[in-house]
């Protein structure tokens, strides 16, 4: 269970970077040397791959399994 809700708070963080990236995208528009949208990316990036790396890791371990009827098997 602790894993499902570490991935569900780092989606919610890489959507808060999301949208702070585009937040700065638009305020700093005629400010060439500002460097937040990139530091948002670069944010957003990392969450992003630590997201997919445990939820590589949940369904390595079996602590993640697939509820799709295509994944059932045989009957």
């Amino acid at each position: 269970m602790w894993l499902k809700i570490l991935i569900v708070i780092l989606f919610i963080g890489v959507v808060l970077s999301l949208t702070s990236g585009l937040h700065f995208l638009f305020k700093d528009m005629g400010v060439p040397e500002s460097k937040r949208t990139l530091y948002a990316l670069g944010i957003r990036v990392c969450l992003a791959v630590v997201m997919l790396g445990l939820i590589f890791y949940g369904f390595h371990s079996g602590i993640l399994t697939s509820q799709a009827p295509w994944d059932a098997g045989p009957r």
